[in-house]
């Protein structure tokens, strides 16, 4: 599985409040809460954002409430993957299971700033930047978890008869 993208940076301790405010929360429309994914520290973000990106973050990416509302707006906002220093638990899990793919690989996150292009592939567990040149390892995702993501999530999973 593979990802290609500009890059979209943020720091540290992004918490799922600024990544889709609780304002927000009495929908279940996912365009909806994409279309204020991340106001509340980038009023640029939907925007800017275009199908494909790849969101960069610091440490603890994903910290706060454990709702699923957050992941879901990063993916609905465009982007296919985030890649972090390190996630919150439960955001790293709710991700994988509505299928947004994330990885941790603080050396990438050193490595990429706003704008590159960045590359990915799941498989080789490698991650490409394409404006510099440089290239930087990860855990390859196992198959099982690539499988829920090329479905769309866990839910999509099961219905299609992916996962038992």
């Amino acid at each position: 599985m593979k990802f290609a993208g500009k890059s979209i940076c943020y720091g540290d301790n992004v918490d799922t409040d600024v990544i889709i405010p609780a304002r927000y929360l009495n929908t279940i429309d996912k365009k909806e809460l994409a279309s204020h994914c991340m106001e509340d520290i980038d009023k640029t973000f939907v925007q800017r954002v275009e199908a494909g990106d790849i969101m960069v973050a610091g440490y603890n990416f994903g910290c706060g409430s454990s709702r699923e509302h957050a992941p879901i707006a990063i993916k609905e906002s465009g982007i296919f993957l985030v890649i972090a220093r390190s996630f919150a638990r439960i955001f790293y899990r709710n991700s994988i299971n509505i299928g947004l793919a994330i990885l941790e690989c603080p050396e990438a996150v050193d490595g990429i700033s706003e704008g590159d292009i960045v590359e990915a592939d799941l498989d080789a567990g490698v991650i490409y930047n394409r404006t510099t040149g440089k290239s930087f390892q990860t855990k390859p995702f196992p198959a099982f978890i690539q499988q829920i993501i090329e479905n769309g999530g866990l839910v999509e999973s099961i219905k299609k008869g992916a996962i038992h």
